[in-house]
């Protein structure tokens, strides 16, 4: 397949759910189906597809393969890094490389909400409802960490930036930092630092497709273009560096492993363990 096999987009958040949510998007595959590489990125998603319905999206370490049928369509709301947890009342740890049903996580409320989705006409309707939706759940919610927005914003800006340094400008621990991070994002900064930076990497190579690999990696904070090559194979699951921008709405045919999904028993556990303070 190639990337004009399907089509994605993106639109900003609304100014009141802005330190929550990053952006409604929605991805559409053309007749022969689609199937693409998802990126971590660091951020939780609220996700609707015609054959799975309405289900949330726990952060993933490393890239995962997920094909669409011909002519199915997907509308997700993308939250911020530590934006998700106070908004979906679950810890960022216990949706890990999960894929959740939203009704075992919200039951009837979800119920409901995934009903009225069914009766829309079109994505764009659908992603004004789950704003609609998580804007009356954000109005009970607390606001995001403010420390987790600043440790993704310092990383996202200079990914080479020092944990230490970090921890001490916030007159903390390094330890106590992490177990702030973990709880809201999922795993710890120094994971989140890398996960950025690759990120960085892919929007800097769609800015400038002819850029030489070695200068790319020196730009998006990496030591050389061997250590991008390396957080290629490892986060991105593929070879060659870096993943073409827009990489969330590509479609490439190396393989990865398919992402969990978890019984309810299982991520009730890991919501318990996150709420206990047993965070990894």
């Amino acid at each position: 397949m190639t990337p004009g096999s399907a089509t994605y987009r993106e639109e900003p958040a609304p100014p009141a759910l802005a330190p929550w949510v990053a952006c409604a998007w929605q991805l559409g595959a053309g007749p022969d189906g689609h199937v693409h590489r998802v990126l971590p990125d660091g951020c939780m998603d609220l996700l609707w597809d015609d054959r799975r319905g309405l289900r949330a999206v726990g952060p993933n370490l490393t890239a995962f393969l997920s094909g669409m049928a011909p002519g199915e369509t997907a509308v997700g709301i993308r939250m911020r890094p530590g934006g998700a947890p106070p908004v979906f009342g679950v810890g960022a740890e216990a949706l890990r490389e999960a894929d959740v049903p939203a009704a075992d996580l919200w039951g009837d409320a979800a119920r409901r909400l995934a009903a009225g989705m069914e009766g829309d006409r079109s994505a764009a309707e659908r992603a004004q409802r789950m704003l609609g939706w998580l804007s009356a759940r954000a109005r009970r919610a607390p606001r995001p960490d403010p420390l987790v927005a600043e440790v993704a914003r310092r990383m996202g800006d200079d990914p080479r930036t020092p944990v230490a340094r970090v921890a001490d400008d916030a007159g903390i621990g390094a330890r106590h930092l992490r177990r702030r991070v973990v709880a809201q994002v999922g795993y710890g900064p120094r994971r989140l630092a890398r996960v950025l930076r690759l990120q960085r990497a892919v929007a800097l190579a769609g800015a400038d497709p002819a850029a030489d690999l070695a200068e790319l990696a020196f730009r998006a904070g990496f030591a050389d273009q061997s250590h991008l090559s390396h957080e290629c194979r490892d986060l991105a699951r593929r070879a060659v560096a870096p993943p073409v921008p827009g990489a969330v709405a590509v479609s490439y045919t190396t393989a990865a492993p398919r992402r969990a999904r978890l019984s309810p028993s299982t991520w009730r556990r890991r919501r318990w363990w996150s709420a206990h303070g047993w965070v990894g």
